[in-house]
């Protein structure tokens, strides 16, 4: 009995990596500081945050951001979210690993007996 041939498998493209434009797209608009924009938060979109959360939104990459969160600072900054955030291609290599988990399967006939287990001898 053979085995049949091992296939490629195709691996989809990395997804787009997303830059954060928050702090250029203020600084565009005379914001300069968080409390700035904490301020512009509150007044025009309603939307109070603390100091650290608003500092963490202005000087770090978010894993992730509300879309209520979105939505206010596009409101607070008269600006959409494509001005917020941009879609860039990976820089992930698109080829994948070398995977020993998809070797060749070994024939039953070349398979080689599971090892019983002894007793250990007597101390």
């Amino acid at each position: 009995m053979t085995t049949p041939p091992l296939r490629t498998v195709q691996t989809p493209a990395p997804p787009p990596e997303v830059e954060w434009k928050l702090r250029m797209t203020a600084a565009q608009r005379g914001i300069w500081t968080g409390t700035q924009l904490r301020r512009l938060l509150a007044e025009r979109a309603g939307l109070e945050l603390s100091a650290a959360s608003v500092s963490a939104l202005f000087t770090k990459q978010p894993s992730q951001v509300k879309l209520s969160t979105l939505a206010a600072l596009c409101a607070a900054l008269d600006c959409t979210p494509g001005d917020l955030l941009t879609l860039r291609e990976s820089t992930a290599p698109s080829t994948p690993p070398s995977r020993p988990d998809l070797a060749p399967a070994r024939q039953p006939s070349q398979q080689q007996p599971v090892p019983r287990h002894r007793s250990l001898p007597p101390l």
